[in-house]
């Protein structure tokens, strides 16, 4: 994005991660959507009459609200003229909702919008068998209780076993943890590896926010209906844990051969991040102090059924051609962590020549990313993983890393099922 017109990140806000069926148990996705956009504009005071547009992602949408993105601006109290869209690319759908945003500001037809993303994994819809489904429109028609009960007549007990949510890719059949085990085959990416990387996470996080380094992107959630529940801390940190008590976890999808477990993934989570979005001019016009400016950004895909979690190894290279930079440029590293498998992974193939001129068409590796700088507040592992919020809190830190390092330059990777990766450059004024 040419520096004349760039696209400024004035804040960003997430509610703490919690662990699927505790803090948000009662929460949907929208509840915590509506939490932290009314939190987000509180706290950067910005006039809610000045946002133009709602961009955000979720990724298991309610049936009852299929389009959260005007739902939250309903139900916040912003405008009603304010239109609203939602974005579902998988785990990347918060960085999707965010550069759709940025595309609207850069273009010029706004200079104010709000972006983020939402996920509860303790709200998921619970399908039926076709059977039982046709047979409940068809009592829906029926005038009499004889008729509604005739309705039910051609059902078998099997008929009503309900149809479990799967998080297998349709195209290939394969979970994420199994498309991540084969990866960590394939890589040679052992057990000890993964531990050790999983450890690092938890103890980053579980430092970051005992020195407070959260405070600013984290609010407190006061949980409803009872509000009785004062959430102010993420809830998966394991600042405790070490190398042995991980290593005593069993492999969760390949029981006999695996090297994943529950330790070294990233565990189901509930919750919401929003970042406010404006042009350059318009921030400096009404006196915000931008946290960072989107350089560039760049998706990909690939074939699932090769490495299914490697998309972001595709996506940076062309990223950080966009941005006119090289990888050695890049001071702040934020890469999610869906499996420390799959980090390994992608930084096995980021410094690899082979790679480089097998799958990429280049004539050398973008370059080698030391694990010890990624992730200095901990990723995806430790913090959790809310499906549509997760790219909008690693935006955020970058950010404010960016402001507390000095660097100039961060860059955000995110995997996403379907084979597909983003890659974003942020910097600094």
């Amino acid at each position: 994005m040419p520096s004349a017109n760039r696209v400024a990140i004035i804040r960003g806000i997430r509610t703490p991660f919690a662990k699927s069926g505790t803090h948000y148990a009662q929460l949907s996705a929208l509840d915590l959507g509506k939490l932290v956009v009314s939190e987000l504009v509180e706290r950067t005071g910005i006039n809610p009459n000045e946002v133009q547009e709602l961009v955000f992602g979720n990724v298991i949408p309610s049936v009852k609200a299929p389009n959260i993105a005007r739902e939250v601006v309903l139900g916040t109290g912003l405008p009603r003229s304010i239109p609203g869209y939602s974005i579902c690319k998988a785990c990347a759908s918060s960085n999707q909702a965010i550069t759709s945003a940025a595309d609207l500001i850069y273009r010029g037809y706004a200079d104010t919008v709000i972006a983020g993303g939402a996920e509860s994994l303790s709200d998921i819809p619970i399908l039926f068998s076709k059977n039982f489904s046709d047979a409940l429109v068809a009592a829906s028609k029926q005038k009499s209780v004889g008729g509604k009960l005739g309705a039910f007549r051609k059902m078998r007990p099997k008929d009503l076993a309900p149809d479990a949510p799967a998080l297998a890719e349709s195209t290939t059949g394969l979970t994420m943890g199994e498309s991540a085990e084969k990866m960590a085959k394939e890589n040679g990416i052992p057990r000890e590896a993964q531990d050790k990387f999983a450890l690092q996470s938890h103890l980053r996080a579980a430092g970051a926010t005992a020195s407070g380094r959260f405070k600013e992107e984290v609010m407190t959630v006061v949980v409803p209906p009872r509000y009785e529940n004062v959430v102010e801390t993420d809830n998966l940190v394991r600042g405790d844990t070490n190398l042995e008590s991980l290593a005593k976890l069993r492999p969760v999808f390949d029981r006999k051969y695996g090297t994943i477990t529950a330790g070294n993934a990233s565990p189901l989570t509930d919750g919401a991040a929003a970042v406010l979005l404006m042009s350059e001019e318009k921030a400096k016009a009404s006196g915000f102090k931008p946290i960072g400016y989107i350089r560039s950004y760049a998706y990909a895909g690939m074939d699932p059924f090769d490495q299914l979690l490697q998309g972001p190894v595709f996506a940076l290279p062309i990223a950080l051609q966009r941005a006119g930079i090289a990888l050695k440029d890049i001071g702040v590293i934020e890469m999610h962590e869906a499996f420390a498998a799959q980090v390994l992974s992608n930084i096995q193939w980021i410094g690899s020549r082979k790679i480089a001129r097998e799958k990429l068409g280049l004539s050398k590796p973008v370059g080698d990313i030391d694990p010890e700088k990624i992730n200095r507040t901990g990723g995806s592992i430790a913090l959790g993983h809310p499906f549509g919020a997760t790219g909008s809190r690693i935006v955020t830190t970058v950010c404010n890393e960016l402001q507390l390092t000095g660097e100039q330059y961060g860059l955000v990777t995110v995997c996403a099922a379907g084979g597909m990766g983003v890659a974003m450059v942020i910097e600094r004024e």
